[in-house]
């Protein structure tokens, strides 16, 4: 009887294990009045976090903020990048192949201009010391994360000078970081495609998650035209084979995890806007929620990292008041 009773309570604490889960969850950082849109790694043995500060969610006076944490704990500002030309926004940040941290972001430029948008990179060894911007990819085009795969940087690019309905996305590669040629003119997105996330698997094979706006020019984008879709290419990635997720997305990111399953972090609109974690399926063209993050309203926009088999992920919300930056760590089966 002994015996059963342990073997039942071994079986329900297998069963509660195997589900994913929050294991914890805490805010980090809360100072500017609009805390937002956030990227995480994980370089030399500390946690980096970078993210918009501002006014509000669009205003002129966008900084990118990095902050960094010995333990996940305790947070401490390491740098402030500021623009007297512009609006600095979506911070995304990388470790390059000579071992440099890699910090993107995109510059809305004050008008008059030569052009509404300039996509940006700066470079640290320690992240506190950041080189001074550089311009990458051409105006107006928004290259809005960017993938090392053996040597080489990879970024999507979509432009912002047309109606979203005119909206394309090209694919850029670069090998430092820095000057980055066009690999792939036109990606054959209709329906306003914008931010992505890519994936290089280990057969070499790259796969895309894309999300798509809606809007209400002429002709309009319906919103169940602006689903998300999956993207797969093989070397050299200049022919891509997209499948509709039939789900809005925002903020989208995507990571391979040791076993080989995409998981995805992503604003859901429906029932409630929310960052959610879902598997991507993309031969099938499926994106599954798992697990909703405890958030809400104005949120999403993450940072994943699979450290100490743990998924930890950045992100913001407002669902407490203030929109403000949350790390939070997730268990999975």
């Amino acid at each position: 009887m002994r015996t059963s009773i342990i073997l039942a309570a071994a079986t329900a604490t297998i069963c509660i294990a195997a589900q994913p889960r929050v294991a914890e969850v805490r805010k980090i950082w809360d100072s500017a009045p609009h805390n937002a849109f956030t990227d995480l790694i994980r370089f030399k043995g500390s946690w980096y976090s970078v993210f918009r500060e501002g006014a509000n969610h669009v205003s002129p006076d966008g900084k990118l903020r990095v902050i960094t944490s010995k333990n996940g704990r305790d947070w401490r500002s390491a740098a402030l990048l500021a623009s007297s030309t512009g609006d600095l926004r979506d911070a995304k940040i990388t470790i390059t192949p000579d071992h440099r941290l890699m910090l993107t972001g995109a510059s809305a430029l004050h008008q008059p201009a030569p052009a509404r948008h300039q996509s940006l990179v700066w470079f640290s060894s320690d992240g506190v010391r950041w080189s001074e911007p550089e311009a990458i990819g051409d105006p107006d085009f928004w290259l809005w994360r960017t993938t090392w795969h053996k040597g080489v940087a990879y970024s999507f690019g979509y432009n912002t000078n047309q109606d979203r309905n005119k909206r394309t996305i090209r694919l850029y590669r670069s090998t430092d970081g820095v000057r980055y040629e066009t690999l792939l003119a036109d990606a054959g997105v209709e329906n306003s495609p914008g931010e992505h996330s890519l994936v290089f698997r280990k057969d070499g094979a790259a796969v895309c998650l894309l999300r798509r706006d809606p809007y209400r020019g002429t002709p309009p984008i319906l919103p169940e035209q602006a689903t998300a879709l999956a993207g797969i290419a093989r070397p050299p990635y200049t022919n891509w084979t997209w499948k509709d997720l039939k789900t809005r997305i925002g903020g989208p990111h995507l990571l391979e995890l040791p076993g080989g399953r995409l998981v995805a972090a992503v604003r859901l609109h429906h029932p409630e806007p929310r960052t959610a974690l879902a598997y991507l399926d993309p031969k099938a063209g499926t994106l599954q929620e798992f697990l909703p993050l405890p958030s809400g309203g104005d949120s999403s926009y993450a940072g994943l990292v699979w450290h100490n088999r743990l998924l930890w992920v950045s992100y913001y919300s407002s669902h407490e008041g203030k929109t403000s930056i949350y790390l939070a760590k997730v268990e999975l089966p």
